[in-house]
């Protein structure tokens, strides 16, 4: 059934690049030779790029393919920057404070939005081309500044625990913790094993990290007003579950120097019980010899019951200074299709923004998580949406980096940073 149901995939995505390949040749006018470089129409046909962080999948590039194919005078072009989200950003800044035409589509993460649209650093995209009402609702208002569409929603993420189930099992543990409590109840079973990792470098990780940590107590960095609300009962609690995790071991030391990747490695490797990690790693823990078939994946645990993981994902934008916006818009209509997100599921077990995709039982069978991930969705929640918004994960990055190595209280820096993110959250 699943081979069947992957050949009609193939065979659907065709369909969509045949049908994307007939818009661009009928569509447009005279108006489509130009460039349409550093202006808000949607207009010039060419050779494009796509900036981006490492493909760690390979399957952006494989989509690449796909459509240079059929698009032989409209080819784009993979421009890979860090894997760092920080570096990410700040090239694509760099890019656009000099105007430059080197990327045409930006692939964003989701609490760029504000600040690009904002800058006018990318170009509104048309709502009317887009059938948003088949997207998730989340996903969509990412990509989403003062009523305008500025950016196409591709990837959704929220945090899942993914657990070693052949540990727990011999343990005795029946089922993955739903609490902190019950989290650290079952580290205390499992010896000779790292018990909990996630994302704690002084990057945007570990911004994700503390706000989930906060929400999943019952509180929120930035309330609905957009005021900073971290000096709180709540918030203290989230930051004491992450400073105290440190301090009894249950965190391995080594941990604060993670980021993504990292947290990966040493998961894979055998070296953690427990890891905080983004739906991506499926795929390739899948393929790790010391961990496949041997893990599975869960809601993150929270203090009182199931967490509240933060929203995640990336959007895809068009540069204000790009040449060939009309073939760019049509490259992102081709990789928000439901033929290519469902064949970058299978390939990469990314998120799909799509959400029919999540009850294909032929998807299903392939990944089991599916229905936890999309639990998880619908529950996550967003960072601080904030036209500063490097200013903000900066400030709460460096207050709760020196929580968690112990150079301030959690008192102090939870303090210290309510009164920075003030002036930095006014719009």
């Amino acid at each position: 059934m699943e081979v069947a149901s992957i050949a009609r995939i193939t065979r659907g995505v065709v369909a969509v690049v045949a049908t994307v390949t007939l818009a661009a040749a009928c569509g447009g006018s005279s108006d489509d030779k130009k460039s349409g470089a550093a202006t808000g129409e949607l207009t010039g046909r060419g050779p494009i790029t796509l900036a981006q962080g490492k493909d760690t999948s390979g399957n952006v590039q494989n989509q690449i393919n796909t459509w240079n194919k059929a698009h032989p005078q409209e080819t784009v072009r993979l421009i890979e920057l860090p894997e760092s989200a920080d570096q990410q950003r700040q090239q694509m800044v760099q890019n656009a404070q000099t105007k430059s035409d080197a990327y045409t589509v930006l692939n964003l993460d989701v609490v760029w939005t504000a600040e690009f649209a904002a800058n006018r650093w990318v170009t509104a995209l048309p709502k009317d081309q887009f059938t948003l009402s088949k997207f998730l609702p989340s996903a969509v208002q990412t990509g989403e500044y003062r009523g305008n569409m500025y950016a196409a929603p591709w990837k959704t993420d929220a945090g899942l625990l993914y657990y070693r189930k052949d540990l727990l099992q011999k343990a005795g543990i029946t089922t993955p913790p739903k609490t902190w409590a019950e989290l650290q109840t079952d580290c205390s079973k499992i010896k000779g094993v790292g018990c909990y990792g996630g994302q704690f470098d002084k990057y945007e990780g570990l911004t994700c990290n503390f706000s989930e940590a906060v929400d999943s107590a019952g509180g929120t960095v930035v309330d609905a007003q957009g005021k900073p609300n971290v000096n709180t009962p709540q918030a203290k609690a989230g930051l004491n579950f992450l400073v105290q995790g440190f301090k009894s071991g249950m965190i391995p030391k080594e941990a604060i120097t993670y980021e993504e990747e990292d947290a990966r490695r040493a998961f894979e490797k055998g070296d953690l019980v427990f890891l905080r990690q983004w739906p991506y790693q499926w795929a390739l823990s899948s393929k790790a010899p010391k961990v496949k078939g041997k893990f599975d994946v869960a809601p993150l645990p929270g203090l009182n019951g199931p967490g509240a993981p933060t929203l995640g994902g990336h959007d895809l934008a068009i540069s204000s200074f790009a040449k060939n916006k009309a073939t760019a818009l049509d490259f992102i209509k081709y990789l928000t299709s439901e033929n290519t997100e469902r064949l970058n599921l299978i390939a990469s077990s990314e998120a799909p923004t799509l959400a029919s995709l999540y009850d294909e039982p032929a998807l299903q069978q392939k990944f089991p998580y599916l229905p936890t991930l999309k639990a998880s969705l619908l529950n996550a929640k967003a960072r601080p949406q904030a036209v500063r918004y490097n200013d903000v994960t900066t400030a709460i990055q460096e207050a709760v980096y020196g929580a968690l190595t112990g150079k301030t209280s959690t008192d102090q820096a939870l303090a210290d940073l309510q009164t920075k993110l003030g002036p930095l959250t006014q719009q």
